[in-house]
């Protein structure tokens, strides 16, 4: 499989008023193109850093990040997914997923289609009219993945974009993402504190250690889909994960 981000003695420091912070050493990793890679360790690790200097928010320090080859730009094609939900109040969900392409000039017939083809997909057709105070905390993180989606991002960041729901929700997303991957065959890069949901979703699982944020393994994940979060395979990999983790 080609390697679609490649990350070279990566290292991220922050310098505040307070003290330094050093957020990431020596982070050496390849992102292949069309795997779901996930990101899992305990808080402070620098996950969600990384996952920030991926989608252009954050200055790297020291080191090189590259995408197909080339250095990383700031505007790069990738579309990010908060835990917050991160809506316009005033648009409906088929608006909210087209501002992307709003910004974009995309004629007003073509990119009322793409959203409505992308609700279509994360399974809120019926609802493309309906305005976010109308819909449920996990309706509402489905029309922000369709809005990620909306411009055919290469790459799809997701920083926790599940951990503020109830839990039977949380495994209906976790399923409709693994069914939207599959489908569009992007690559992903997840951040997640849940072991669980990174071994249901991910193909290989990149474990940080923190102070400061390095990798302590990268773990592969072959199970079968779906995944069966009971079956002994499934239990073992997550327990591996919990054991890497507090290996400190």
């Amino acid at each position: 499989m080609a390697t679609k981000i490649q990350i070279k003695n990566l290292r991220k420091v922050y310098d505040t008023p307070e003290r330094r912070v050093h957020a990431l050493e020596n982070i050496n990793l390849d992102v292949e193109d069309g795997e779901f890679l996930c990101f899992v360790g305990l808080s402070g690790c620098g996950k969600t850093t990384l996952l920030n200097i991926l989608a252009g928010f954050v200055e790297i320090t020291a080191g090189h990040v590259m995408m197909d080859g080339k250095p990383l730009t700031d505007d790069y094609d990738k579309g990010v997914v908060f835990q917050e939900y991160a809506l316009f109040p005033w648009r409906t969900a088929r608006k909210n997923v087209e501002y992307g392409l709003e910004i974009r000039k995309v004629p007003a017939e073509k990119r009322k289609q793409i959203a409505l083809d992308l609700l279509r997909l994360v399974r809120l057709e019926d609802f493309a009219d309906f305005y976010p105070h109308n819909l449920s905390g996990g309706m509402r993180q489905r029309v922000a993945v369709a809005r990620a989606l909306a411009f055919d991002p290469q790459v799809l960041l997701m920083d926790e974009p599940f951990g503020a729901l109830d839990a039977q929700t949380r495994e209906e997303l976790q399923e409709l993402t693994v069914d939207v991957w599959q489908k569009t065959r992007k690559t992903v890069v997840y951040v997640t504190h849940n072991l669980s949901e990174a071994v249901y979703l991910g193909t290989r699982i990149v474990v940080f250690l923190p102070r400061p944020g390095r990798i302590r393994e990268i773990v592969h994940v072959s199970l079968p889909r779906p995944r069966e979060a009971l079956a002994p395979e499934f239990v073992a990999i997550q327990q591996k994960l919990d054991d890497l983790i507090r290996e400190q």
